[in-house]
């Protein structure tokens, strides 16, 4: 589903290795982003390293963002 998406300009990002809660999780998170299973009942909560991995996420998006409407 990515080249469809890629022809309109779509920019892929994920998490790199340096972000050392990749290799700690256990319950979610690839360097192709955050992840997390909730299980069918939403039991299952959001454990630290997912919740670190998700804003080291977002605050990746938000400097590719800058620099993007820099070069504009």
């Amino acid at each position: 589903m990515m080249l469809p998406l890629m022809h309109h300009g779509m920019v892929l990002l994920g998490l790199p290795y340096s972000n050392s809660e990749l290799m700690n999780t256990t319950t979610g998170g690839t360097p192709y982003g955050v992840s997390h299973l909730a299980h069918a009942d939403g039991s299952a909560p959001i454990s630290p390293e997912e919740s670190r991995l998700a804003i080291a996420q977002g605050k990746r998006l938000a400097e590719i963002a800058l620099r993007l409407r820099a070069t504009n």
